[in-house]
């Protein structure tokens, strides 16, 4: 991989991250258009790479949000920030599970063509669906005719967020978008539209940070944690997706907030299918 394929890759991280469509599934699709051939465990370690760069640039866009609640949980407040991170916590236990118990499974997913991307593109263009028929469509309306919907969004509750986690955990596959499942999830749960998108983009950031904890061991130990990618293609792809990650987190929050995340299913449908003809 040369410098140029990082920064496209770092730039579809840094957009599809944020956007319903699935970052993994979309950084499979280009390596499979550019033609670079990497293995599971290198793909995956190189993706790493890439959605630590967003976590960051989502503190960096939320850090007004971010700052209190380290600072509640850290000085053990118990206030409503303080229980906030607790439910962050409990919602990355199911993706923690399947990281430890499953990351070999996981990693032949990676780099084995399109077929599973398509699928699991399909799936998350349905569950979009599903959520905005079902639930966003009719609270559209009733807002649209000033009236009361029948069924008022509420805040994150426990059980919503361990739920949450479980569908963050499913959508390691390729192709499933976490930020869309995890969204959706919440919206088919009866969460605020404009509460669970920055849940959904909170909750991301321990499991990430944890891997690249992991990585920065190997450093330590002497291993080579940048596989077939090379020093100047990663930092190029951080970069790149950091700088676009942070102009697609604020664009995401406020589709979510406006309900139009239909058309991303249509456009995940038109691409899944695609992926499984090719």
């Amino acid at each position: 991989m040369d410098w140029l394929d990082a920064l496209i890759l770092g730039i579809v991280q840094g957009l599809a991250e944020y956007l319903p469509i699935s970052s993994s599934g979309h950084l499979e699709i280009c390596r499979e258009i550019l033609g670079l051939k990497m293995n599971g465990a290198d793909s995956l370690q190189f993706d790493v790479t890439l959605h630590v760069a967003t976590v960051l640039s989502t503190i960096v866009v939320l850090w007004r949000q971010f700052v209190p609640l380290c600072t509640s949980f850290f000085g053990w407040k118990r206030d409503s920030d303080f229980y906030y991170v607790l439910k962050l916590l409990l919602s990355c236990i199911p993706v923690g599970i399947v990281g430890v118990f499953f990351k070999d499974t996981i990693e032949s997913f990676f780099g084995n063509g399109l077929t599973v991307v398509g699928i699991c593109l399909c799936v998350t263009a349905l569950l979009l669906s599903f959520a905005y028929f079902t639930t966003t469509r009719p609270e559209l309306l009733a807002e649209k005719r000033g009236i009361e919907p029948r069924v008022k969004g509420h805040d994150i509750t426990w059980w919503d967020a361990f739920i949450i986690g479980i569908a963050q955990a499913v959508a390691v596959l390729p192709g499933l978008s976490r930020s869309g499942t995890t969204i959706a999830t919440g919206i088919l749960l009866g969460d605020r539209r404009d509460k669970i998108a920055t849940f959904s983009f909170f909750m991301v950031i321990i499991p990430i940070l944890g891997e690249a904890l992991l990585d920065v061991k190997d450093i330590i130990k002497g291993e080579d944690v940048m596989g077939a990618v090379g020093l100047i293609p990663t930092v190029v792809g951080f970069l790149a997706s950091f700088i676009v990650g942070c102009a697609a987190c604020r664009w995401m929050i406020e589709l979510v907030k406006k309900g139009r995340l239909v058309w991303f299913a249509v456009y995940c449908l038109a691409v899944g299918i695609t992926c499984i003809l090719w």
